[in-house]
């Protein structure tokens, strides 16, 4: 409809990305649903997407080298509410990736936060392993929390089972607080 509007350009904004978790194969005869959806976007025509936390950086890489793909970060908001709302006290803070998808995203946080004059943070990673699909089995911190305001930063919640797991065990580690920024609320 727009290309039949004479519209010179297309740029799409999409705040969530909804096949984002289908990025690989998992089983045979499965498809790999994020880079259909991206060659669907190619095919009607689009000249630009915008996603904002994506769930896996590899999602660009679905769309063909005529269509740019610009990934915009929330973490901005994040450092907004923790810091200029002072939601938490901004000493000794913890920023904990809930999974090793999500360490990059954390540690852009936590740079963002020194980026302010937040002195003393530190990183942490939560490994999980999984049981079964939305079944989590073991969960394991890589870091020190103990005596810490930890914030998790996540793409996503779903069903919240990593979240509650996860401030379990931050808190079982000593943690004085735990707060959780995620973009994508779907519960």
């Amino acid at each position: 409809t727009m290309r039949r509007a004479s519209a010179k350009k297309i740029n799409v904004v999409i705040p969530y990305y909804g096949y984002a978790r289908q990025d690989r194969k998992t089983a045979p005869r499965v498809p790999i649903s994020a880079a259909d959806v991206a060659r669907l976007l190619e095919t009607v025509g689009v000249d630009r997407v915008i996603l904002v936390d994506v769930h896996s950086g590899q999602i660009q890489g679905f769309f063909g080298p005529r269509v740019p793909v610009d990934n915009l970060e929330a973490n901005l908001v994040a450092l907004n509410y923790f810091v200029e709302q002072k939601k938490i006290p901004l000493r000794d803070i913890v920023v904990v990736s809930p999974d090793a998808g999500g360490v990059t995203r954390a540690k852009n946080f936590q740079a963002l936060l020194s980026s302010v004059g937040v002195k003393e943070t530190s990183l942490a990673m939560i490994i999980k392993q999984r049981k079964a699909a939305g079944e989590i089995g073991t969960m394991h911190l890589v870091g020190s929390v103990e005596g810490k305001q930890a914030i998790i930063i996540d793409d996503i919640i779903d069903t919240a089972g990593t979240l509650v797991e996860a401030t379990k065990v931050l808190k079982e580690k000593g943690a004085l607080s735990v707060s959780c920024f995620a973009t994508h609320g779907l519960f």
